[in-house]
């Protein structure tokens, strides 16, 4: 969201079962297909994000959607059912995948603003 926006969308992420340091394809796909460089980023936890508030929350693996906080001033809740891509599709399919839905998400999020694509 925030690569697509241009920082004008806030994005975090954050998970039910972090591992200590991103997986190392994860992180290579998203540089090399997508220009997005997360190398120094750290896998946190759904509590470091309980009670911030926020407009949209998107869930994206059945088990984070059952163990979800609540949020202050209910947030829309999405829910994209994706495989975890170390076990499943692959980390260049879950990229497409979040990328694809990103896509359509964005003219929602954005309406009352001008985002360039």
């Amino acid at each position: 969201m925030r690569h697509r926006t241009g920082g004008r969308v806030e994005a975090v992420s954050a998970g039910s079962r972090p591992r200590s340091r991103l997986h190392p394809e994860a992180v290579a796909v998203l540089s090399e297909r997508y220009g997005i460089d997360v190398g120094d980023r750290r896998p946190r936890h759904l509590d470091t994000v309980a009670g911030h508030r926020f407009d949209y929350v998107i869930s994206l693996c059945d088990k984070v959607r059952e163990v979800f906080p609540d949020f202050p001033g209910q947030p829309r809740r999405l829910h994209w059912s994706i495989p975890e891509p170390a076990t499943g599709a692959g980390f260049v399919r879950t990229a497409q995948e979040i990328e694809a839905r990103v896509h359509y998400l964005l003219p929602i999020l954005t309406s009352s603003q001008e985002v360039p694509s």
